[in-house]
């Protein structure tokens, strides 16, 4: 009797324990993964350590701008320019501005040499009657002998200043004088012509159409001055004809 209830018990907990397998793997994953019971997944949850919560990040209150006050420069009191002192130079070309003299103009005829004409209204002339190509106008430069008016009158039409010496007993200074500065002139590209005039009343004359400067003694600002002022004037008649 004790044998047969024996062999009952160990029957009944092998049919329990093949029913715990079979639930076992009834509840297992189709993939073979175990599936983990609900009651440990609590228990997991419940031991990991808690998520460390992030301080929050103070922002600085802004600090307003602060304007800084205008500043105010005092005014300067104007400055009293000084008067300025003419210099030496300065006094002498206002002198030979105004020693120039406007002659009344007399037209730009042309004549043919020994065809007779009305007087020019100055020596030298400053404008009227003139030959033309090829007896005038002439060379720009220094000539040694004199030139009719007829000639130098075609060189002031196109623009030309003409500087003229009268020396009846020889002036070789002053000859070396004036050719320095016409050559001075020349070598720039300047229109300007040099040669004796014996027939006029003064040792030197500058000539440009219809005006003239008159006057004894060498003054290189006063000739360089007249040269820079009327030199292709458009008071000429043909100023842009070139040399």
């Amino acid at each position: 009797m004790s044998n047969s209830l024996s062999a009952m018990n160990n029957y009944a907990f092998l049919t329990a324990l093949i029913v715990l397998l079979a639930l076992a793997i009834a509840c297992a994953d189709p993939a073979g993964d175990a599936v983990q019971s609900p009651v440990l997944a609590v228990v997991e949850l419940a031991t990991q350590p808690p998520i460390p919560t992030v301080p929050p990040i103070a922002v600085p209150t802004p600090t307003p701008t602060q304007t800084p006050e205008p500043t105010t420069t005092p005014a300067r009191s104007p400055m009293t320019s000084p008067t300025p002192t003419p210099s030496d130079d300065a006094t002498r070309n206002r002198a030979t501005t105004d020693s120039w003299v406007k002659v009344e103009y007399q037209g730009v005829d042309h004549v043919i040499p020994g065809e007779e004409h009305d007087r020019y209204n100055s020596a030298p002339a400053t404008s009227g009657w003139h030959f033309g190509a090829p007896v005038a106008p002439a060379r720009w430069g220094i000539h040694t002998i004199p030139l009719p008016d007829e000639v130098l009158v075609h060189n002031l039409e196109h623009g030309y200043v003409n500087v003229h010496y009268n020396c009846p007993d020889g002036c070789d200074a002053l000859v070396a004088q004036l050719s320095e500065v016409v050559d001075i002139a020349t070598d720039v590209g300047a229109k300007v012509l040099m040669s004796p005039y014996p027939d006029m009343d003064t040792r030197i004359a500058l000539t440009a159409w219809t005006v003239i400067d008159k006057f004894d003694d060498f003054d290189d600002v006063r000739i360089i001055a007249f040269i820079m002022a009327h030199e292709s004037s458009p008071l000429a008649p043909e100023a842009n004809v070139p040399r």
